[in-house]
């Protein structure tokens, strides 16, 4: 008896969890200009440095690539996913202060599924976003070499690591309840973005830069998944891909949880 209640139990957490997922992947397809910068931002940029550093491919030690932007195509979509993860609290976060964060803790909702619907969403919707830039690029003439294998591949690297990433800002979220807040953490995302081998390889940096690049936990997702994207698919840059943004997660996620259950002793 009691094993077939739990068994219920957990169908029901499972089937509210599907839901506030769905909930969160519509409410945001409903909001472009919550996700149209996801997209807009890393094609404007990689137009830009593939016009300034096109001859920089020609560098001995460079990855054997045919053009920059087919060099700088996993940098873009780690760029999307920044923004769109962010997103994820800064909706966490207005659900808070719009109260409705508070009507689901009241309901007769589990409690794990709120917070899985919103980290779920977030990494249903990156996948798609990922998808989407793949399209982008392949149309301009910078294809995924690995095929249909690799880029199924990136997609959920893309949705791993935007759970990663995501975990700090719902953390942020939940700790402040506060959508400026919570929207404060892109810049140092974005400078970690930077200070990583995303836009050029470590092997020709020098000084501090490489120093920090190098131990970078972006770079250790962005080679793997580059070299997805160039050389074909290896379940061995697959699992470091996986790995490393599991380390990141593991960490956001976590903290992410223990700020959930602090806002709920709050409430």
């Amino acid at each position: 008896m009691t094993a077939t209640l739990a068994r219920a139990r957990w169908r029901v957490g499972v089937e509210q969890a599907g839901a506030l997922v769905t909930r969160s992947v519509v409410n945001t397809w409903r909001q472009p200009g919550s996700w149209i910068p996801s997209i807009v931002f890393p094609l404007m940029m990689a137009a830009v440095y593939s016009a300034q550093f096109e001859r920089a491919i020609d560098l001995p030690g460079f990855p054997d690539v045919d053009s920059f932007v087919q060099f700088i195509l996993p940098a873009s979509i780690l760029q999307g996913i920044s923004f769109n993860a962010g997103e994820a609290g800064t909706e966490l976060a207005l659900d808070i202060e719009s109260g409705f964060f508070d009507r689901l803790i009241a309901s007769p909702v589990a409690r794990q599924s709120i917070l899985i619907g919103r980290m779920g969403g977030g990494a249903v919707f990156s996948g798609g976003l990922a998808a989407a830039l793949m399209v982008v690029f392949a149309l301009v003439g910078a294809p995924i070499e690995g095929g249909i294998v690799s880029a199924v591949a990136i997609v959920l690297i893309a949705a791993w690591l935007s759970l990663a990433i995501g975990g700090f800002s719902i953390a942020v979220a939940l700790r402040t309840g506060s959508s400026e807040a919570t929207q404060s953490l892109f810049p140092l995302t974005f400078m970690m973005i930077f200070v990583s081998s995303a836009f050029f390889p470590t092997g020709l940096m020098s000084g501090w830069y490489q120093s920090v690049a190098e131990v970078n936990p972006f770079t250790l997702i962005v080679d793997p998944t580059r070299r997805l994207a160039l050389d074909g698919f290896s379940f061995a840059d697959f699992g470091r891909a996986l790995f490393w943004s599991g380390v990141v997660a593991s960490v956001s996620l976590s903290l992410a949880y223990r700020m959930y259950l602090g806002r709920l002793r709050r409430s």
